[in-house]
């Protein structure tokens, strides 16, 4: 499997591309910005984008949705909870005083135990609310990508508009941590970690 992580946007939030070597298909996790930069690395790559995927409808995670989708006629995917967010985009930027394009409608609605898949590969979703009401993580080949849910000794904001705490514990503690120790989580801002090292060592988890 392909797999580029990128830093992109003013938030330096991280996007994603996951690859087929055979069929060069690819998934976009996060474009949240430097639309350019994703699109020269598909390119660089040979890569083909058959589904964006956003896990939860911050700008700094989909400012890029517009772009990536004009570009490439690949469907967006989000879940239903997120599409508040998603249809405020405009107003998250202003908020820190940018200017972020509207999201697209999206094409796909995701739900817990879907899959999407790319070449041989596919990811399946699982719903982990608690940084936002539709916030998902995304499974392939003990790899998960976990948005804003979790960092490498933290844990995502739960103090914006439809975060919760005890609902963002419960997500990692039945969702992540029950994955195997060996598989390694790819969040939204910062270096992997893996679950292993989370529930060993994070202060959120370990009392």
């Amino acid at each position: 499997m392909i797999l580029e992580q990128l830093v992109v946007g003013p938030i330096q939030a991280n996007c994603y591309i996951l690859g087929d070597e055979a069929t060069r298909e690819a998934v976009v996790i996060d474009p949240g910005g430097d639309t350019p930069v994703i699109l020269r690395t598909l390119q660089a790559r040979d890569l083909k984008p058959v589904a964006i995927v956003a896990t939860h409808g911050h700008f700094d995670h989909v400012e890029g949705l517009a772009g990536m989708k004009r570009a490439t006629g690949a469907p967006v995917c989000v879940h239903p909870d997120e599409l508040p967010l998603l249809k405020g985009l405009p107003g998250q930027g202003l908020l820190f005083g940018m200017r972020v394009e509207a999201a697209p409608e999206p094409d796909v609605l995701l739900e817990e135990g879907q899959t999407i898949p790319f070449g041989s590969f596919a990811l399946s979703v699982l719903h982990t609310p608690g940084h936002s009401p539709g916030s998902v993580s995304l499974v392939v080949d003990k790899k998960v990508f976990v948005g804003d849910l979790l960092f490498a000794g933290s844990i995502g904001r739960t103090d914006l508009q439809g975060g919760d705490y005890d609902t963002l514990i419960r997500s990692v503690r039945e969702k992540i941590f029950t994955l195997p120790d060996d598989t390694v989580v790819y969040p939204g801002h910062g270096p992997a970690t893996t679950v292993a090292t989370e529930k060993r060592t994070n202060p959120f988890f370990v009392y």
